[in-house]
């Protein structure tokens, strides 16, 4: 793809987002500036996955979002037991959400990593790399902001 045709693709994704709400509004707006481009054009290259993967699966946290209304209900009842109980779903959710990030985790570095086995011919190459850090990036991102 050559650069005027990008340039072209990330002006038009900038207008695109710039624009998605009202469309009476997206007319009466000055084109984007080169800055403007520039900047768009940046994030739609670091923008994580729309849908990235869950952490756990959904059952597992109704289960334990159900066992601390539980608890948050039970307050006035058994005060000291409904903390009990919340501290115990904490406690576990804390437990599943580090092994779901150890195993990530590990996936991860599976794709990369050699193994004693493998040889330098079957070293990853720097596009396997680059799709490793996004991965590692994605996942530290969505933690930063649980």
């Amino acid at each position: 793809m050559t650069d005027t045709t990008r340039d072209a693709r990330d002006a038009r994704d900038a207008r695109d987002v710039r624009d998605a709400g009202d469309p009476q509004e997206a007319e009466s707006r000055p084109p984007l500036t080169p800055l403007e481009k520039a900047r768009a054009a940046v994030r739609s290259r670091t923008a994580p996955p729309a849908r990235a993967e869950a952490l756990l699966p959904q059952e597992e946290c109704d289960a334990l979002a159900s066992r601390m209304q539980h608890a948050v209900v039970g307050f006035v009842d058994g005060p000291q037991d409904a903390v009990a109980e919340a501290d115990h779903v904490l406690e576990e959710l804390a437990a599943r959400f580090t092994d779901a990030v150890n195993r990530r985790r590990s996936a991860l570095r599976g794709s990369w990593q050699p193994t004693d086995r493998q040889s330098e011919a079957t070293a990853p190459d720097t596009e396997q790399l680059r799709l490793a850090l996004r991965d590692y990036r994605e996942l530290s991102e969505r933690l930063l902001h649980v």
